[in-house]
């Protein structure tokens, strides 16, 4: 494990911070949440937010300091667990939650287009989940460091 796949995994999810800002108009978000009562729509674009931050935070802390998330402290181990169960969970939801019935429907995208990123992004969380998760192996001293960063 190096610091330069954790600065590659940063660089991906920056990517999917940029390109996760078209899902409300691919999904058609307006249309749906005009249904809802004001405050579960305001709920709903407040959880929205907390997500597309977090995967920024993730992104940032990642590209700037990559060294650190695979130092060997009981910080970088926890924060890298941290990582790598909330991806493994995004993988596990979108095969066990979300009803998938919908990526036919798809507004902007055909429904081939709608699956055929719907794979790009399972791959993408999968890689997440093992790079951060081969991290923290390193951070705990299970699995040895390749580069000596």
């Amino acid at each position: 494990m190096t610091a330069s796949l954790i600065f590659l995994a940063g660089v991906a999810q920056l990517g999917l911070v940029v390109a996760s800002l078209a899902i409300p108009r691919v999904l058609g978000w307006r249309q749906e949440l005009a249904r809802l009562r004001p405050l579960t729509r305001q709920v709903f674009w407040t959880y929205a937010g907390y997500i597309w931050v977090t995967n920024l935070a993730f992104a940032v802390v990642s590209i700037l300091m990559p060294a650190a998330l695979v130092g060997g402290s009981p910080l970088a181990a926890a924060v890298t667990g941290f990582i790598t169960l909330y991806w493994a969970a995004r993988v596990a939801i979108q095969f066990v939650y979300f009803d998938r019935a919908d990526l036919t429907l798809g507004r902007e995208l055909s429904g081939g287009a709608m699956r055929a990123a719907e794979t790009a992004l399972v791959v993408l969380f999968v890689g997440l989940a093992l790079v951060y998760g081969a991290a923290t192996l390193v951070n705990l001293g299970w699995l040895r460091r390749g580069d000596g960063a």
